[in-house]
C-alpha cells in the first residue's frame, strides 16, 4: 500500500476545491484498512475518510491522513420469494448500484438515481430523494473502529437513522470507517411517484406502464434538468437540509407566505424545501466573488472556478443569515466542513 505525502485533494471533491493531504492512502481491502489504522505511525494521526468527495467542503489543508475508500463489490447474497439481498462495497459508485440492481429488476432504490458519491457515504447520510431513503431498504453494514481496527456489524436498529442523520453523524462521529453496506431489495416493487415533478415527468415520456427502469429515468432527467453537473461546475448538489418546522410555526409562515410548498414530516412537524426559501431571500442565480448559487436550483452552492472553500462557507452563512431574516427559519448545513 503506497502512502503518498502532500497531495492536492482538488481531484477528490466536487467542489474542486484545492486543498492539501499531509498524507494521502487509497484503500482496495479491509486488510489494508485495518493495517494502516493500527500502524504504530499513523494511529494517534488525525484521520479523513475520503468517498466520492461530494458531501465535503474543504476549507483548509488536511494535516493527518486522508483515507480514500476505494472497496468494491456488488454481490447478491440470498434471496426468497418476495425479497433479494445485496451487498456492496463503501468504494462502489452510488448510481452504479442503483443501475446494477434496476438491471436485475431488484426495486427500492430507482427514486435514488443519480445521486453522487459512493455506497460508503450512504448510510452515513441516510441519503434520499423523491419520497424514498436508504433507511427504507436498509439491511446492515460492516465497518471497521478506528480505534484498533476491528470490524463490527451493524443492523439498521443501531444505526439511528433520521432525516439525513445516523449514529455515525453523531455519537460515533469519527470512530468507525463504513466498509461495506448490504440492502434489502424487492422482487415486486412499491412504486414511489407522488414526490416532486416524476409523475409530470413520467407523462412527458409518454409511461403508460410503470417499471423501476422508467421512475429511474425519470428522476435522472429532473436531477439533470435541476444540478449542475460537477465536472462543469464544482458544486456538492444540495447544500442544505430541507427544514422540519413545528406546525404552529409553519401556520405562522403560511399566513404570511400562502403559497410555501410543504411536505409531512415525522413527530407531527412540517417539511419546507430549502430551495424555496433561499430563492424567495432573493438568492437563486446570484453570484458572490468566485462562489454563487445555482440559476435553476437555488439550494445548491457553486464554484465558479477559483473560490477558496471560506469563500463558500462565507457564502451559506450569507444564505443562512438572509433566510433566518426573512422566514425566521434556521437552514442547516447538509455538507461536512473540513
Amino acid at each position: 500500500m503506497l502512502i503518498q505525502e502532500n497531495i492536492s485533494l482538488k481531484p477528490y471533491n466536487t467542489f474542486g476545491i484545492e486543498a492539501i493531504g499531509r498524507y494521502f492512502a487509497e484503500i482496495q481491502t479491509i486488510d489494508e484498512l485495518q493495517e494502516i489504522l493500527t500502524s504504530p505511525v499513523y494511529q494517534a494521526m488525525d484521520k479523513l475518510v475520503l468517498g466520492g468527495g461530494s458531501n465535503v467542503l474543504f476549507t483548509r489543508n488536511f494535516e493527518g491522513l486522508v483515507l480514500k475508500i476505494n472497496l468494491p463489490g456488488i454481490n447478491t447474497l440470498r434471496e426468497d420469494d418476495e425479497h433479494v439481498w445485496v451487498k456492496a462495497g463503501a468504494g462502489v459508485n452510488w448510481h452504479d448500484l442503483v443501475m446494477h440492481c434496476i438491471g436485475h429488476n431488484y426495486a427500492g432504490i430507482e427514486n435514488l438515481s443519480l445521486i453522487w458519491g459512493t455506497v460508503g457515504a450512504a448510510p452515513m447520510q441516510n441519503i434520499g430523494a423523491y419520497g424514498v431513503e436508504i433507511k427504507d431498504v436498509f439491511e446492515e453494514l460492516e465497518a471497521v473502529r478506528l480505534s484498533d481496527g476491528a470490524l463490527h456489524t451493524f443492523r439498521h436498529a443501531d444505526c439511528h437513522f433520521g432525516y439525513r442523520e445516523s449514529i455515525f453523524k453523531h455519537d460515533l462521529k469519527g470512530q468507525y470507517i463504513i466498509v461495506s453496506v448490504t440492502l434489502r431489495l424487492n422482487k415486486k416493487p412499491t412504486f414511489h411517484t407522488s414526490y416532486g415533478a416524476i409523475q409530470v415527468t413520467l407523462r412527458e415520456m409518454g409511461v403508460e406502464h410503470l417499471t423501476i427502469q422508467a421512475i429511474s429515468e425519470a428522476v435522472c432527467r429532473i436531477r439533470t434538468s435541476k444540478l449542475p453537473d460537477p465536472h462543469q461546475i464544482g458544486n456538492a448538489g444540495s447544500f442544505f437540509k430541507n427544514p422540519e418546522i413545528s406546525q404552529a410555526d409553519f401556520e405562522r409562515l403560511k399566513s404570511q407566505y400562502p403559497n410555501v410548498p410543504s411536505y409531512p414530516a415525522p413527530d407531527g412537524k412540517v417539511k419546507v424545501p430549502a430551495g424555496w426559501l433561499i430563492e424567495q431571500a432573493g438568492w437563486k442565480g446570484k453570484r458572490v466573488g468566485n462562489t454563487g448559487v445555482h440559476a435553476q436550483q437555488a439550494l445548491v452552492l457553486v464554484n465558479h472556478g477559483q473560490a477558496t472553500g471560506d469563500e463558500i462557507k462565507r457564502l451559506s452563512e450569507q444564505v443562512q443569515a438572509s433566510v433566518a431574516e426573512k422566514f425566521g427559519v434556521k437552514l442547516q448545513a447538509e455538507v461536512n466542513l473540513v
